[in-house]
């Protein structure tokens, strides 16, 4: 600070730092790209970071996950996915298909979208009368909540139950359900069993409803593995990531879509294009820097070198 104190930033600016500040890769990255291009509209254009970022991303969902739509935040992300979600359905002649469903204290961004899929009072009630509200599953899967003698999956399975309670009820209507995998940030760190995700995943394919994983948080390493739902051995149909795949420097968000969503919009109407632009969509600076972090999780192997942390930090 001023007085030459030095501060440690436990929350790594809102879980969007993971290297350091002023990390000298990253740093050295972005400066060759100020050289080269600092932005162009992905709009009838594109350039080589955000190519190659799109194909590094498809490839760590092992290529299920094949296209990418870019923004410049978490909350945009999720708006994005939910929108791509609705309208997949329309486009497929389903228009029924219009609601959503989330978890009891979930939390996806405080946009008008977002807050739909929202259930934190603090954030949402204030704008209540703006809000198209989606539905809240309950039990949560959050094992605080386990009964006696309950384990983690336990809590899971029981939570599965009532998803597909409601499925059965609402399935008809419902575009997607969306998750923070494995933590629900907001409602307090809450954690739950992969079993939970392994459950939603069989249901949301049986009732014919988009799964979401909001890993804006959860996801780049913060849980282990570099994507969260990558424990629980599935995938989304459509992903969201924001926060720290930019390494903490710059605004950037992305919603991987599988290629199944991707071909519903593939069409010489317009009316069927998804409609949705932001100037700064894919900025190369930020391509950059996501770059860079991906070069590091590869080069340091830190996933492993985090495992390895947490093993000794468990015996303290």
């Amino acid at each position: 600070d001023f007085d030459g104190k030095r501060y440690l930033d436990g929350i790594s600016s809102w879980w969007t730092n993971l290297f350091g500040h002023a990390n000298p890769r990253i740093n050295a990255a972005l400066r060759e790209q100020l050289e080269t291009l600092e932005h162009v509209m992905l709009a009838g254009f594109t350039h080589q970071p955000v190519v190659e970022l799109s194909e590094r991303l498809s490839a760590l969902t092992g290529g299920v996950l094949g296209h990418a739509f870019y923004a410049s935040d978490g909350a945009s992300a999720t708006e994005i996915a939910l929108k791509m979600s609705f309208h997949y359905w329309r486009n497929v002649g389903r228009p029924e298909k219009s609601e959503f469903l989330c978890l009891a204290g979930s939390y996806h961004g405080e946009t008008v979208g977002a807050l739909a899929v929202t259930d934190v009072a603090i954030f949402k009630d204030a704008y209540a009368p703006l809000v198209r509200a989606a539905a809240h599953v309950l039990p949560s899967p959050d094992f605080r909540l386990a009964e006696a003698g309950e384990s983690p999956a336990d809590v899971a399975r029981r939570a599965a139950a009532g998803l597909e309670s409601w499925l059965e009820q609402n399935g008809e209507r419902t575009a997607a359900l969306i998750v923070e995998p494995l933590v629900q940030g907001a409602a307090g760190m809450a954690m739950y069993d992969p079993e939970y995700l392994r459950l939603a995943r069989q249901l949301c394919d049986q009732y014919e409803v988009h799964l979401i994983c909001d890993e804006i948080a959860v996801g780049c390493g913060r849980t282990g593995s570099f994507f969260a739902h990558e424990q629980a051995d599935i995938r989304p149909d459509l992903m969201c990531l924001s926060k720290g795949i930019s390494g903490g420097y710059l605004p950037l968000s992305i919603v991987l879509c599988s290629d199944t969503i991707y071909a519903a919009f593939l069409d010489d109407s317009v009316a069927r294009a998804f409609l949705h632009s932001h100037s700064y969509t894919g900025n190369p600076l930020a391509c950059r820097a996501a770059l860079a972090t991906l070069d590091i999780f590869a080069a340091d192997d830190v996933l492993t070198v985090n495992r390895k942390k947490a093993q000794k930090i468990e015996k303290i």
